[in-house]
């Protein structure tokens, strides 16, 4: 007697093909769920493999454009950035991807989910947070938190020697020695020969960027027009050529970046559940937006209204690489962080290069830049004895708290 359905969220790899069939071991009806968030990947093969394994049914969702414009474009607004270096490329797939799972076991009536991450990582509560805001009922089963799962498959080597005991299709080809993840916003590479943070990414690591040294020549110059903080189309200012839909602007702008190396980060970071870990990430277009988002943002924003939005982003971010999409706060800060976004509107023009992202120019109808006021040829409405208060209010100020040592 089947034990229930559960709703397996599956990439087609070693692991999930092994947790798949490690579930109907135990005695559950399983369906498989693959999200197409702009990864490579052969999904026909993938869907094919699942039915063989036994799969209930297998679902194979689309969520590209879902991707860029509800959760890419609210982290652009935010100019959401984790430790001052990280976009965010897998924390901000986590919620797209199980929320799709949630749905799909809601709709199926299955009691449970379960998924391939790793009791060490972020991921597992990225996805389980997710799950549980969107489904309190449902039930989890994490098999790498599952002593009788982790303990029997100790390495690589004990799912290999599984897969093949249960006519599980193992890879043909060499596994690159270290782990990777893929999605429309960026790539992630981590474990393996990376964990020692002294090693150097090897040459061939990076699948997204050209290295900066083998990059064009001569530079891309790009025009991204924004509207309340999100892109709404992108030109190659001497082609002619513009893309104006959400997915074709990220996937144009990726194509740009990863032409010219923009975009690669190697960092150590500091993981939610309490250790440090080293990670490689390339994320072409999402650099590209950031730079001009940021551009845009602090033309056409009040100072101080972008002081409290700049904090907000900081939070944001945390939320988002912990896992709280869901969260009430998450979604209070989001909603302050869309009504900053208001004004900011207009054209920034930036020219990729070498690895880099320069900012050129910028024109927008809610500029709040006054060219006469700021002119030193023109007096304008300013007068410079304002500055002379301005600057005894400050210096009384600083005399209070004792007088400096020189």
């Amino acid at each position: 007697m089947s034990k229930g359905t559960v709703v397996l969220a599956y990439s087609g790899g070693l692991d999930t093909s092994c947790i798949l069939v490690w579930l109907k071991e135990e005695g559950y009806d399983v369906i498989t769920y693959l999200a197409n968030i702009g990864q490579v990947e052969d999904f026909d093969a993938a869907k094919k493999k699942a039915e063989s394994l036994g799969a209930k049914k297998v679902f194979i969702e689309d969520l590209r454009a879902e991707f860029v414009e509800e959760f890419i474009w609210p982290s652009v607004q935010a100019s959401a950035i984790y430790e001052d270096r990280y976009l965010l490329g897998t924390s901000v797939a986590r919620p797209c991807i199980a929320r799709r799972q949630i749905q799909i076991a809601r709709q199926e009536g299955a009691q449970y989910v379960s998924h391939g991450a790793t009791g060490k990582g972020n991921d597992q509560i990225r996805f389980e947070l997710t799950c549980y805001a969107l489904y309190p009922e449902v039930q989890i089963i994490a098999p790498w938190r599952i002593p009788e799962f982790y303990n029997r498959f100790v390495g690589r080597k004990d799912l290999m020697e599984y897969a093949e005991k249960n006519g599980i299709p193992v890879p043909v080809t060499p596994k690159a020695p270290w782990s990777m993840d893929a999605n429309l916003m960026h790539i992630s590479y981590e474990s393996g020969i990376l964990e020692n943070p002294k090693s150097h990414a090897p040459a061939g690591l990076y699948l997204m960027t050209k290295s900066p040294e083998d990059a064009p020549n001569s530079p891309d110059v790009l025009e991204i027009e924004f509207k309340k903080g999100v892109p709404i189309k992108v030109t190659h200012v001497k082609e002619g050529k513009s893309k104006d839909t959400p997915l074709d602007i990220f996937s144009y702008l990726n194509e740009m970046g990863g032409r010219h190396g923009v975009g690669r980060i190697d960092i150590v970071e500091n993981r939610f559940i309490g250790m440090k870990s080293r990670g490689i990430y390339e994320t072409p277009g999402g650099t590209i937006l950031y730079h001009a988002h940021l551009d845009i943002e602090t033309f056409t924003m009040d100072r101080e209204v972008r002081r409290i939005k700049q904090g907000l982003g900081v939070k944001f971010a945390e939320m988002l690489y912990n896992g709280f999409w869901y969260s009430p706060e998450c979604e209070f800060v989001r909603h302050c962080i869309d009504k900053s976004q208001e004004r900011v509107e207009g054209k920034v023009q930036l020219s990729v290069f070498k690895g880099q992202v320069y900012i050129l120019g910028r024109e927008s109808p809610k500029s709040l830049y006054n060219e006469d006021l700021v002119s030193m040829d023109v007096q304008g409405d300013y007068d410079p004895c304002d500055a002379s208060g301005f600057i005894k209010i400050n210096a009384v100020r600083f005399v209070s708290w004792g007088v400096p040592h020189c």
